[in-house]
């Protein structure tokens, strides 16, 4: 299959999407970046590689380093975090109070705000060196020294993270954050200010597509029972309150950030990523979303 031409032609049909959609402005270093900027790139886990556009500019990844946060502390502890954060659809927005104080501070998920949050709580109380583990780790993933921070998009977050701060003290108040809310915040806006390229994202995400294995190291970041988890939680919460709608149109497990990112993972068989910055309502790329939609309906590769 020519899948260079696939995606040319995606390129094509999803560029009326331009402009349909609002960038994540709130987080003002975000509001920064082009409208115009596209870029999709696949990577195989038998080594070819596929990529267009924008495919090698960095960006903020936001809610995509959730999956890293998540792999660490499952490999650390395994499902013994899983007293903390559930593994269940959340339904609301992804910054929901409501949610969090009706379920006494338990999170619905890993990836909602809150979920993340116990994630940094478990990772911090755990490594000595939180933040530079957690870089480690990434670049260990990606086989890449330079993937870092973005120090400005922290002050950005930091700045405007009003709701964040609400639901840490939410979590501190039902007791599940055991550490102070303000270095538990700041661990967070770091996390989501890792920035990636596409080319770097797909590459990264093999390791979830090749049962927790790094490809071509022997080194096991997961194991294949932890890995499908992980796994089955982007299929099933990776994108919000429109994860099911993923599901449907797309049918791979993913995760999206508010970035303009989505990642998706097919297993044994490959990873894909998107960018473009312009949201919908509920806080994922409108043109990712459709781009991911026509390539697996072009290229018949999905899990169902």
């Amino acid at each position: 299959m020519n899948y260079q031409k696939i995606l040319e032609e995606i390129t094509t049909q999803t560029n009326h999407l331009q402009e349909k959609g609002k960038i994540a402005s709130y987080i003002p270093e975000l509001a920064k970046v082009s409208r115009d900027s596209f870029g999709i790139s696949l990577h195989f886990l038998r080594g070819d590689h596929y990529w267009i556009g924008d495919a090698d500019k960095r960006f903020s990844i936001q809610s995509i380093a959730k999956v890293f946060s998540l792999s660490m502390a499952i490999g650390l502890l395994g499902e013994k975090i899983f007293q903390r954060v559930g593994v269940e659809p959340s339904g609301t927005a992804f910054n929901s109070l409501l949610q969090l104080d009706y379920e006494r501070g338990i999170p619905r998920n890993p990836f909602i705000n809150a979920g993340a949050l116990v994630i940094m709580d478990i990772l911090f109380s755990e490594l000595k060196h939180p933040k530079q583990a957690l870089l480690d780790f990434v670049r260990k993933l990606s086989g890449n020294s330079d993937i870092d921070f973005n120090q400005a998009v922290v002050t950005s977050e930091k700045s405007q993270g009003f709701r964040n701060t609400a639901l840490a003290n939410l979590l501190k108040s039902h007791r599940n954050l055991n550490n102070e809310v303000e270095e538990i915040l700041d661990f967070y806006f770091h996390l989501c200010s890792i920035e990636m390229s596409c080319n770097e994202l797909s590459h990264t995400f093999l390791g979830f597509a090749n049962h927790g294995k790094i490809p071509g190291s022997d080194e096991q970041i997961l194991s294949t029972s932890q890995t499908k988890r992980l796994n089955a939680l982007m299929q099933t919460c990776g994108f919000y309150d429109e994860a099911g709608e993923f599901s449907f149109t797309v049918g791979l497990p993913g995760k999206s950030g508010v970035g303009g990112g989505i990642v998706a993972v097919y297993p044994e068989k490959f990873s894909i990523s998107v960018w473009s910055p312009e949201l919908n309502e509920k806080g994922n790329s409108i043109r990712g979303m459709k781009t991911l939609e026509l390539f697996t309906t072009k290229s018949k590769l999905s899990v169902f």
